[in-house]
């Protein structure tokens, strides 16, 4: 993987990263009752879960490959397109509230080996994340090269940045959440990421993986 591709990979996984997803609901849900170790528990138990989901995905995309290269680039265009659709899902979604950061009803004593695999399983849960990472990598990989050393570098990015963001989030949730109770400025953030989505998409799927 050349060091241009990997910038721009870096690039889009800080994105996705920062963006307010059900795992930064969770931890900020978290983050005003729990104490600083618990919310690092939290952070692992998802990045853990987003190292099992990336290894699904590459698993099978290095299977596909095996196959046909062929197939391998037609999957390369659709998750090109997937990501375009993302951006548009984005775009056009209504105000929400971000409920989650006034829940009041949370387990003050829960332990941090809970709170991991809550974490854990929140990652997981969500099969449309597999799908999704199916679409990425392909983006990104030279198929003429090693695809382990490849793979590794995108999962780590990712994960470091999920990381990153989760404990970011949750140190600053006390301003974070007055400045996300409204639903417009929720919104706001929805279209930015959005309309990135679309235009790394479309650049995506004119590039050229070789």
């Amino acid at each position: 993987m050349e060091m241009q591709t990997w910038l721009i990979y870096l690039l889009f996984a800080i994105i996705i990263t920062s963006s307010p997803g059900p795992a930064i609901l969770f931890i900020m849900s978290n983050a005003s009752i729990h104490g600083f170790n618990k919310l690092v528990f939290i952070a692992l138990g998802n990045i853990v879960g987003l190292l099992c989901l990336g290894i699904i995905a590459v698993s099978g995309l290095g299977a596909i490959l095996q196959v046909s290269e062929y197939v391998f680039t037609i999957i390369k265009y659709i998750g090109a397109m997937y990501l375009i659709y993302l951006g548009i899902k984005l775009i056009l979604q209504k105000n929400q509230k971000f409920n989650a950061l006034n829940n009041k009803n949370q387990d003050t004593n829960i332990t941090s080996t809970k709170l991991f695999f809550q974490a854990f399983a929140v990652a997981v849960s969500n099969p449309k994340a597999i799908v999704f990472l199916t679409a990425l990598f392909p983006q990104f990989v030279n198929i003429q090269e090693s695809l382990i050393p490849q793979f590794s570098a995108l999962i780590a990015t990712l994960m470091f940045f999920s990381f990153f963001f989760l404990m970011t989030y949750a140190l600053m949730v006390h301003k974070a959440k007055y400045w996300l109770s409204k639903p417009s400025r929720i919104s706001l953030v929805n279209k930015i990421s959005g309309s990135i989505f679309i235009g790394f998409g479309a650049l995506l799927a004119t590039s050229s993986n070789k």
